[in-house]
């Protein structure tokens, strides 16, 4: 069927763009043989169709760009870092929106015969991924050691980054620019800040650049484990508290920060605004793992979402597309306050 191995990736490229719209995963079947993976890929689908239909919305056209490097590459089988970025427009309700994803995933393409088949497919599943164990008590325990240490999160501004507020004599009544926030997450959607150290899994260092960008002023403590602020790395030290850059850490923060960056609890991702966030439970069992920034809403006024990790722009905010999602999936919805 294929001369050699990279025909064999630009098929499946050209098959998985198209099944976006058309939702067919068996189109697959003929150049791979992962059963395992296809079988994922059906229920992602199905799982998708089922809330496309109950949202009325139909997918009208899929673009697909990809890049590709071979990490093993022999005379009978290559080991290859695929990713797939997928544009799909959506319509609903006479409206029509665009959604990009950057999807990774490591495939493995061999040799049978005269034929190059995708014997293994392994999609890149960085959004469940928890943070270190060491971490995990720090995230839990955050507001009674802050208590506990008599530590008072001091709102600041950090010039290094901020150079745009230094003049500011106070870091009072800073009202939060959604529009701001708003156009940094579209710019740096899929790409790294370079003002910033990047992460592997990238969610919440990506979250808190948004709402710094907005103008939300950082909480700094001097502490890892409490407040919410960055300063960078200095040698071999990383300067951040664990609220900047891990998921649960952070989504401790929003529920109970009473000064710097605060939020409000709401109980529909239709209270959400622009700028908002959402942090994702994925086992239901208290432990969040992910977060996203509302970037804009479906005709149906429901949060569309940016994200990194699995780079997203204006993806649907309840994530059943993800390998991550589970029916046991809990979402916790943050209003961020309008002034700080």
């Amino acid at each position: 069927m294929f001369a050699n191995w990279k025909s064999a990736i630009y098929e499946y490229a050209h098959r998985r763009n198209r099944l976006e719209v058309d939702g067919d995963a068996g189109q697959l079947v003929p150049i791979v043989s992962d059963d395992r993976f296809v079988r994922r890929l059906e229920q992602r689908i199905h799982r998708v169709q089922a809330s496309r239909d109950a949202r009325g919305v139909v997918a009208l056209r899929s673009e697909a760009g990809m890049r590709m490097r071979a990490i093993d590459d022999t005379e009978r089988q290559a080991v290859v870092d695929l990713e797939l970025r997928l544009c799909t427009e959506y319509g609903q309700a006479g409206q029509s929106h665009r959604e990009e994803r950057m999807n990774r995933e490591r495939i493995q393409v061999v040799k049978q015969g005269k034929q190059w088949i995708i014997t293994n497919v392994q999609p890149d599943e960085s959004e469940r991924r928890r943070p270190p164990q060491s971490e995990l008590p720090f995230a839990e325990a955050e507001p009674e050691r802050e208590k506990q240490a008599g530590l008072r999160s001091v709102p600041y501004l950090n010039y290094g980054v901020l150079s745009s507020f230094a003049a500011q004599p106070s870091v009072r009544n800073i009202p939060y620019d959604r529009a701001k926030a708003q156009r940094y997450a579209e710019t740096w959607w899929n790409k790294a800040n370079p003002a910033y150290t990047s992460f592997e899994v990238d969610c919440t260092n990506y979250v808190s650049q948004c709402l710094v960008a907005g103008g939300a002023p950082m909480n700094y403590t001097g502490k890892r484990e409490s407040g919410w602020w960055y300063q960078g790395m200095d040698g071999g030290r990383e300067l951040w508290s664990y609220s900047w850059a891990v998921a649960h850490s952070l989504k401790s923060f929003l529920a109970s920060s009473k000064s710097g960056l605060r939020s409000e609890i709401v109980h529909s991702p239709r209270q959400l605004t622009i700028g908002d966030v959402i942090c994702y439970d994925w086992d239901g069992d208290g432990r969040f793992q992910h977060n996203t920034i509302v970037t804009g809403f479906d005709a149906a006024g429901m949060p569309l979402v940016n994200a990194h990790t699995i780079d997203s722009r204006m993806r649907y905010w309840d994530y059943r597309d993800s390998y991550a999602w589970t029916p046991n999936t809990r979402y916790s919805f943050f209003h961020i306050a309008d002034y700080f």
